[in-house]
């Protein structure tokens, strides 16, 4: 289930602001390639800077770890976007807004993690229109999408948002599997072993909550 990627405006510029609007010359072994990434954005975003990018400024990089990053970051960001939708509606099942609950607290820090690294290794927290155009964002979801779940309402609106959020999930798994596989940096590459158990671990409890609706 291809998406194609679609932030409200509000939302990117309150990622801008949470990216500190700014990329640091930091450390790391430098790569031919700056892979410059896609507008991201998320509403509802609590911290305003980056959290330390710890030992991951000083480790060694490559393509691969950038491109994780910067595609990762925007696609976090909708699933926040989502999630918030969620918790400003009424008549939803607790167990559904617990879980949008729980992915947000998950994902919001690790898109200040993300940002952090990208800032410490001197590449852009936005990517090129170009490697948006090559790169399929798995899982995203579009403006239709996202309007039909603005709308929807009451146990309407559970079924879609976990249907949605299981397609976002897996996309979200793929790419960091590919991290995996592909990455240099080992906090990134823990960060996409993280991703992959947390969110299947979460495909299936959404698949299960989807079965009681």
């Amino acid at each position: 289930m291809k998406k194609t990627l679609t932030i409200s405006a509000a939302a990117i510029a309150a990622a801008i602001a949470l990216a500190g609007c700014s990329t640091g010359s930091g450390s790391g072994s430098s790569e031919t390639n700056s892979m410059p990434g896609m507008n991201h954005g998320s509403s509802g975003m609590m911290s305003s800077s980056p959290a330390p990018a710890t030992s991951a400024a000083a480790a060694g990089f490559n393509d691969a770890d950038t491109m994780f990053a910067q595609m990762m970051i925007p696609h976090h960001a909708q699933a926040v976007e989502m999630s918030d939708v969620m918790l400003k509606k009424q008549n939803i099942p607790a167990a559904v807004t617990d879980l949008a609950t729980k992915i947000k607290a998950a994902q919001g820090p690790e898109i200040e993690k993300m940002t952090g690294w990208l800032q410490s290794w001197g590449k852009p927290t936005q990517a090129p229109t170009e490697m948006a155009s090559s790169h399929s964002m798995e899982g995203m979801m579009g403006e239709d999408d996202m309007a039909r779940l603005e709308a929807a309402q009451g146990t309407e609106a559970a079924k879609l948002f976990l249907t949605q959020m299981i397609a976002h999930h897996e996309g979200a798994v793929m790419m960091a599997k590919t991290e995996t596989t592909g990455g240099k940096n080992a906090d990134a590459v823990q960060l996409s072993k993280d991703i992959v158990s947390a969110q299947e671990t979460e495909i299936q409890e959404m698949k299960d909550l989807l079965a009681t609706l």
